[in-house]
């Protein structure tokens, strides 16, 4: 297994270190300064646009974010790296455009958003874009088939289930995810403590949570796992 250590040692700014989308938008280039400058790990998403190129957005379609309609992997990357995100001067990245930012000044969390049947390729672009980055980096991801492709690669970097939920048959297909032999789980704050993460935890697993956002959050998380994702506050400060 692949050492996820680290992922205990500083918090982990959701989507870049974001004010909630006011005036600093989230998974932008400056969510991602600001980070840098606070010193907190980054924790954003990618998804694959239309000419095989990853781009660090969260949602399917631009509609919230941009105030367009249409989805995400119909569009290039050129197209989306003209699209404004939030009526600011950012516009949508692409991994390599924010891993050339980044340059290892401090660690990377990178969730990949599947699409079942439409995922061809994905993982091994993704692989293609990080090979030769000079910094911390952890891949995780919901989408089962897109951990076990990154495990067949051989990926080398720590790889993570993103999760929640407390019911026991989500436990049960988490458990199974978990068999695939992955090195750290991110998990929903308000379902901690369950049996599933308590049983990581005995066997040495790193936990982080997501997403935290106040003191109350905080506390449960570092209970119940080792760090935490975090957005809307300063968690160099008491909130």
């Amino acid at each position: 297994m692949t050492s996820a250590s680290w992922l205990k040692d500083q918090p982990i700014a959701h989507r870049g270190y974001h004010d909630l989308n006011q005036k600093v938008w989230e998974n932008t280039l400056s969510a991602f300064s600001r980070a840098i400058e606070a010193g907190f790990a980054i924790e954003c998403d990618l998804h694959y646009a239309s000419d095989g190129v990853p781009v660090v957005f969260h949602d399917e379609d631009l509609e919230r974010l941009c105030n367009l309609k249409g989805d995400v992997r119909e569009r290039t990357s050129q197209e989306l790296g003209l699209i404004a995100i939030g009526g600011t001067s950012d516009k949508i990245p692409t991994l390599k455009k924010m891993l050339d930012l980044v340059k290892g000044q401090v660690p990377l969390v990178i969730e990949l958003k599947g699409r079942e049947a439409d995922d061809t390729g994905f993982v091994e672009t993704v692989l293609e874009v990080l090979e030769g980055y000079e910094g911390k980096v952890a891949l995780m991801s919901f989408d089962h088939w897109l951990l076990r492709d990154l495990k067949e690669l051989n990926a080398p970097y720590p790889l993570g289930l993103t999760a929640g939920g407390i019911q026991p048959e989500e436990l049960a297909m988490h458990e199974k995810a978990m068999a695939l032999g992955l090195d750290f789980i991110s998990y929903y704050y308000a379902d901690l403590p369950n049996p599933f993460i308590t049983a990581e935890r005995e066997k040495g697993t790193v936990i982080i949570t997501w997403t935290v956002h106040d003191e109350e959050g905080r506390k449960q998380t570092f209970e119940n796992a080792d760090q935490m994702t975090f957005e809307g506050f300063d968690p160099r400060v008491s909130v």
